[in-house]
């Protein structure tokens, strides 16, 4: 069985290819300030796209998309302000997606993509 790290890297892994296959381009992922993390950094028809990526192996425990609370929510405002502030460019337009994967032990993961969830 997968560790959870594993489980969270292989959820990652394919939250970043949907989005490439998407049309979007992966700017980086998991970038670290000392407020925290953000999974993906992306960018999309002129908008940056900071996306938080959660994975579960299954629905035993709830969707995948039920741990991203108002306070994380908060926070992921937080780190797009602070990646804005690293990365001095014109980042007049952003938004915060979230991507759900379900990546069973066997057979294919599932993905859920919501825009602009704040």
């Amino acid at each position: 069985m997968a560790t959870k790290d594993d489980l969270g890297r292989r959820g990652e892994a394919i939250a970043a290819a949907f989005l490439t296959a998407a049309g979007m381009t992966v700017i980086e992922r998991n970038w670290r300030c000392p407020q925290g993390e953000i999974d993906i950094v992306a960018a999309d028809a002129g908008e940056m796209v900071f996306v938080e990526v959660k994975t579960r192996s299954s629905l035993a425990f709830g969707h995948p998309l039920e741990a991203i609370t108002a306070a994380k929510l908060a926070r992921l405002r937080r780190l797009a302000a602070a990646w804005c502030e690293a990365h001095p460019a014109n980042h007049d337009q952003i938004r915060i997606d979230a991507i759900a994967v379900i990546s069973p032990a066997h057979g294919e993961a599932e993905v859920e993509h919501l825009v602009r969830v704040y």
